[in-house]
């Protein structure tokens, strides 16, 4: 007997399809999850859907359970919540977090999802691959007592950098977009927000997460003197210029990277993956964060839905698929 499911393929750049899959037996350390939502990561998720990951970066921009290659045929994504039908006991009935694509049923191995705590509703948790992001962030970044930081770009990874960092203690955070329909974004996050013209300046530290040319050389304008910008932004095939020139040297700025997939290196030797991802959804109980879910379709919509998110014509932050009816697993 033979188990299918149904996924979103994304046939070539600026194209998707839905696609029936056979699904491996599960084995005795495995799980047979159902999906109930996933996430579109409105950053990664739509250049590699335009076709815009380098071939020098095929191997580092792999998702968990990636299927196909850059730039297509390719089944990408790495947002989904579901509920575990067949494994371990433990895990057994569970809504968890996974890093897998848009698909209605999966098997992975159990050490390969998190259970979602009970206090997070599984609409959020898609959230907690973003989240996870910003954790690690706020690893790299190691904030002090008081610090004054801005975070530059309020899309979903600057969204929920600003969320983690404005939990430090007698920190001050600033969220900085061009939009200023992003206001609200903030205001439900509890942080201040700005224009980048209107920001505050002399900071000890600027989150940089708008992937524009102008947001990094905005966030270098904003530090005081020996301040740092922390550089999340992914700009996939394009060349950015970064303005080192007048008082760069003189006022010993530093940029550095943060890098997405790797455990911070200040965490790494006592902290793993399975640390930042159970701290992303024990961070997601707080219901702020549902301000970050700003659209939503159905799975069967996807192909459908996703040009317009490449594109910009559906505006907004992260979009929610949801799985109804169609996610029933089939036999032959």
């Amino acid at each position: 007997m033979t188990r299918t499911a149904r996924a979103f393929w994304l046939r070539s750049p600026g194209r998707g399809e839905i696609r029936e899959v056979a699904l491996p037996d599960p084995g005795p350390k495995d799980v047979v999850v159902r999906t109930l939502c996933s996430g579109v990561s409105r950053g990664t998720e739509t250049l590699v859907f335009r076709g815009g990951v380098p071939e020098s970066q095929h191997t580092a921009m792999r998702a968990p359970f990636q299927d196909g290659e850059f730039p297509g045929p390719v089944k990408y994504g790495y947002l989904n919540v579901g509920l575990v039908e067949e494994g371990p006991a433990s895990l057994l009935g569970r809504t968890v977090f996974c890093l897998y694509p848009h698909q209605t049923h999966y098997v992975v191995p159990a050490s390969a999802v998190t259970p979602v705590p009970e206090g997070v509703p599984a609409p959020r948790a898609v959230l907690a691959g973003t989240v996870e992001t910003a954790v690690n962030a706020a690893w790299d970044a190691a904030p002090l007592l008081g610090d004054r930081i801005a975070v530059v770009g309020a899309g979903m990874v600057g969204a929920s950098v600003a969320a983690v960092l404005a939990r430090f203690p007698a920190v001050r955070v600033q969220l900085v977009d061009a939009e200023p329909a992003r206001a609200e974004v903030a205001r439900a996050l509890g942080v201040d927000f700005a224009l980048p013209e209107e920001a505050a300046g002399d900071l000890d530290l600027v989150v940089h997460a708008s992937a524009t040319e102008q947001g990094l050389a905005r966030s270098l304008e904003l530090l005081a003197p020996e301040g740092t910008v922390l550089e999340l932004s992914w700009y996939g095939d394009r060349r950015i210029s970064l303005p080192l020139g007048e008082a760069f040297h003189s006022r010993r700025l530093t940029v550095r990277a943060s890098q997405v997939g790797t455990v911070s290196p200040a965490r790494g030797t006592r902290r793993g993956y399975g640390d930042r991802m159970a701290l992303a959804l024990e961070l997601l109980a707080d219901p702020a964060f549902d301000a970050l879910v700003t659209g939503e379709c159905g799975f069967e919509e996807l192909p459908q839905v996703l040009p317009g998110l490449a594109s910009g014509e559906i505006p907004g932050l992260c979009h929610r698929v949801r799985y109804g009816a169609e996610s029933a697993v089939s036999s032959v």
